[in-house]
């Protein structure tokens, strides 16, 4: 569908990962700490930004395969990250530019904002309140507050019975094919930024409404 002028839309649903905050020094110092724990090889950076995205429990048991380990440790491995991610949880990440900016323009036209990520909730929640970001969003439903994630439009629908608004008036935005798939299955408009974690592929390449290089450039 189209991309309308911004003052069309009810409200708007955010990502947090990839595509209001740069997490990736997170999942580093998280990862290999719950590796190191289960005297297991460390991962790179490249691994991680092309992994993240589907939610921690697809990331640690792709951890786990990519180094060799079994997957019956699984169990262990998400205390371990649990733990330390919720030790260091925003001290390795940043907002990137024009996010502050983007969101203020969208309350200041009157659009209600929601974050959803697939992100745990135990996770988000501390890291928009640590950024400065939490005010902004009226809900913030993590990767475990439904019973399924995206790119399955579930989330995005309860996140739109939450604001009140009909899906084709809010406008996801965020940084992979995940939300793309989650909001066209949705009938949600879509628009993507240009960095943030595609699994590995140019985001350009996702069946999206638009690709922005900053969250303010909408406003």
């Amino acid at each position: 569908m189209p991309l309308r002028p911004l003052r069309e839309y009810a409200a708007v649903i955010v990502d947090l990962d990839g595509t209001m905050v740069d997490t990736l020094g997170d999942f580093d110092v998280a990862l290999n700490a719950m590796l190191s724990d289960l005297s297991l090889p460390a991962v790179g950076r490249a691994f991680i930004e092309r992994t993240v995205g589907k939610g921690s429990e697809h990331l640690i048991r792709s951890t786990l395969a990519h180094v060799g380990s079994e997957a019956s440790v699984f169990g262990a491995a998400w205390a371990r990250y649990q733990h330390h991610y919720l030790r260091i949880n925003g001290d390795h990440s940043a907002v990137y530019a024009g996010v502050r900016e983007g969101l203020q323009a969208f309350k200041t036209q009157g659009l209600k904002l929601a974050c959803l990520t697939n992100k745990p909730t135990a996770f988000a929640l501390p890291l928009l309140e640590k950024k400065g970001l939490r005010g902004h969003f009226t809900q913030v439903f993590g990767g475990d507050a439904f019973e399924r994630k995206k790119p399955d439009p579930l989330p995005l629908l309860k996140t739109c019975e939450a604001l009140g608004t009909e899906p084709s008036r809010t406008l996801v935005l965020g940084d992979s094919s995940n939300d793309a798939r989650a909001a066209r299955a949705a009938g949600c408009p879509v628009v993507l930024v240009s960095y943030g974690y595609n699994h590995g592929e140019p985001v350009q390449a996702v069946d999206a409404d638009g690709v922005i290089d900053r969250l303010d450039q909408l406003a």
